[in-house]
């Protein structure tokens, strides 16, 4: 093939690419997405602290919404087949886990630990969970799934970091606490302790 020739293929495949890309992306249908995080049980003694600065109130569960609900169900219904007792509500563990929530949704980032350095046991004490014999965290990201509290409790059961703080006999109380952005993706902090 001559030089010239191969200067004139050059651009026409560029082009042809550029197109095909194009034409590609614009049939392709969003799907879901999810992701998952585990912190495992924390022992703490307890400390004082100033007290809790959120104002919010602490939602029962007939106050909390239907992925947090469905996510709290899930839960006990496998610890129950799993022999273990299920878990009781706490309030003001949800009203920790939805700020959780929102807050990583609001800031932009997936974590334990907020961009400002607060960790699970630093979030207890904010909200007034001061004495705690133990707590663990699993947190969940999705979007585009019909049950998103149901799916969450299904891919934590998948990972054995997630799965052990389901499972643990250590816990006697667990909350959820979700946030669904503008865009649709669900936000679910999942909480255990005993105190």
């Amino acid at each position: 093939m001559s030089g010239q020739y191969r200067y004139l293929l050059l651009p026409l495949a560029i082009v042809f690419c550029g197109f095909s890309h194009n034409t590609l992306a614009q049939d392709a249908k969003p799907r879901p997405v999810a992701r998952l995080v585990s912190s495992g049980p924390i022992n703490a003694a307890p400390k004082r602290v100033s007290p809790p600065v959120t104002p919010a109130t602490s939602p029962t569960l007939n106050e909390a919404t239907a992925i947090e609900r469905r996510a709290f169900e899930q839960t006990n219904e496998i610890r129950i087949k799993n022999g273990l007792p299920a878990l009781t509500w706490d309030a003001d563990i949800c009203r920790m886990a939805r700020a959780h929530s929102e807050n990583m949704s609001r800031e932009g980032y997936f974590s334990h630990t907020t961009p400002d350095g607060k960790r699970l046991r630093d979030r207890a004490r904010v909200v007034g969970v001061v004495q705690f014999r133990v707590v663990a965290e699993n947190i969940a990201y999705n979007q585009g799934y019909e049950d998103p509290g149901a799916f969450a409790v299904e891919r934590w059961m998948l990972s054995p970091k997630h799965r052990a703080n389901i499972l643990s006999p250590e816990f006697q109380a667990m909350a959820i606490g979700s946030y669904v952005a503008a865009d649709g993706s669900v936000f679910l902090t999942q909480t255990f302790i005993t105190r």
